[in-house]
Parts: C-alpha cells; structure tokens; sequence
C-alpha cells in the first residue's frame, strides 16, 4: 500500500499528490491518501474515481479523513492516451456526445465575480445576469461554465440566474463551483446547481480550453 500524505495541504494539493501517486503505478496496487477536511476527501475520490479506482473513504476523527483507492489496473487517463477505449467507456463517450449535441466542446465560461465589470455594484449584478441569459442564446454552447471567488454565489441559493444555469446544465453544460470558494463563503450547504470542483481541475480545464469567455 502507498500512503499519500496530504494533511494541512491546500487546495489543490491533495488531489494532485494523488494523481501523481495513481500516475506512477506500474500495476494493480492501493493507495491510501490522508486529508484534514471535507472538501479535500470529496475532491480526491472525485479524481480517483475518474481515474478508474474503487474509492472508499473514512471519517477517523474531526475533519481528518482516510481514503483507500484501489486500482486494479491502468489509470483511465493513460488509457485514454495509449488508445486503449473499452466498449464501456465508448458508450459512455457515445452517450455524452449524443446528450451534448450543439455544444461547441472547445469554450469555457469562467465567472469570477458576482457582478460584471467596475463602477456601480447594482449595475454590475444586472450585466452579469444579463451575461449569463445571452450564453444560454449561443448557437454553440460553452462546454462548461466554471464559478469562483465571489462568482461562487451565482450557482447558490438566492442567485437571480439560477434558473438560466438549469436551463444550461440541462442542455449539456457542466457547471463547476470551487469548493474552497464555497467554504470559505460558508454557502456548501446552498448550492443549487451543478457540481463542486477544485483549482486543480479549474485550471486543467482552462488550459485545455480552445476560447475561454469571462464577462
């Protein structure tokens, strides 16, 4: 067994000590990763998970968790890379193609306020609710929309865009919140659409994103 210890790291440390972890596996093995709060251990088994790992994870004491990863073989990213698609995952490519048909694939929404440009506050708010209402007009929609900092509070409880976001996410947009951003505005419990994410994720989205639009 390998352990990966990631107590205290930030976000997205955990998740990326971990892929590497996974990434250096020649063979069936199991990794056990130790993190001290919620958001890492969500984070981490999301990764492993799409990694192909059987995940389980455990609370030992306050905020310190335990996730054990068992990986029976390749990690899903090295198959991708060395052309090795099984029937499953070509159905499951086949499906989200089909589910996401007249999106674009290649542009990123990122939302990083809760208002649009400077000066007055209130106008702002109003832009950028008007911002998201024409993404959802686009004749190729973005592949994902990707919220943080004060733009966490758009995919919350409350958000004057919500039901745009469901609109979207309904037509085959992901919709990412940072989880950090999420916690440190206290508004986990209040998400209202899409999925949490972490930066490592955030950032591994934009750097392979063909256009990214910010309002």
């Amino acid at each position: 067994m390998i352990t990966v210890n990631a107590m205290g790291d930030k976000c997205p440390i955990p998740v990326v000590k971990t892929k590497k972890a996974i990434q250096a596996l020649t063979g069936p093995d199991t990794i056990e990763v130790l993190v001290d709060n919620k958001t890492a251990m969500q984070n981490v088994t999301k990764m492993a998970s799409s990694q192909g790992g059987e995940v389980e994870a455990e609370k030992l004491s306050g905020e310190k968790y335990r996730i054990v990863i068992k990986m029976k073989g390749v990690p899903a990213s090295e198959k991708a890379e060395e052309g090795h698609v099984s029937e499953a995952e070509t159905s499951v490519q086949e499906n989200c193609e089909s589910s996401c048909k007249g999106s674009s694939g290649d542009t990123i929404v990122v939302v990083s306020s809760d208002r649009m440009g400077s000066g007055n506050d209130e106008l702002g708010k109003v832009l950028l609710k008007g911002f998201i209402f024409a993404v959802t007009q686009l004749d190729e929609l973005p592949a994902k929309m990707l919220f943080y900092n004060g733009g966490a509070k758009i995919t919350c409880e409350g958000s004057d865009s919500l039901e745009d976001l469901k609109n979207l996410e309904a037509q085959g947009v992901e919709i990412q919140t940072c989880g950090t951003c999420l916690d440190y505005y206290q508004l986990k419990e209040k998400l209202a659409v899409g999925t949490v994410t972490n930066m490592y994720s955030i950032v591994e989205a934009m750097a392979g994103a063909a256009r990214i639009l910010r309002p």
